[in-house]
């Protein structure tokens, strides 16, 4: 038995979520900070905020050279399974931990 953890092969959330638990705590994050911290590459996350904008779900604004994200918090999420729950409830549900 290895002493290193192992990846695994898939996880339970999207790199969807991963990206917007990565802005919920952090807004002002570059691509490149959530793509080490996400394990993707920075054009997977450029596309994932573009959709992620796209979908109401968030705000691309400038500030000064770099980017500023604000969530939108009470957007509901958008597959029938899961409309009765915001962004928020789920965001605030994963990051309990991380406070």
């Amino acid at each position: 038995m290895s002493d290193s953890p192992t990846v695994p092969g898939w996880t339970f959330l999207s790199n969807h979520t991963h990206v917007m638990v990565c802005l919920a705590g952090n807004e002002d994050l570059t691509l490149r900070d959530i793509a080490l911290t996400v394990g993707i590459t920075e054009r997977a996350v450029h596309r994932i905020v573009s959709e992620l904008e796209e979908a109401g779900a968030l705000t691309r604004e400038r500030a000064g050279r770099r980017n500023v994200y604000r969530i939108h918090p009470e957007l509901h999420l958008r597959h029938p399974l899961e409309s009765h729950c915001t962004i928020g409830e789920i965001l605030k549900l994963l990051s309990k931990k991380r406070r």
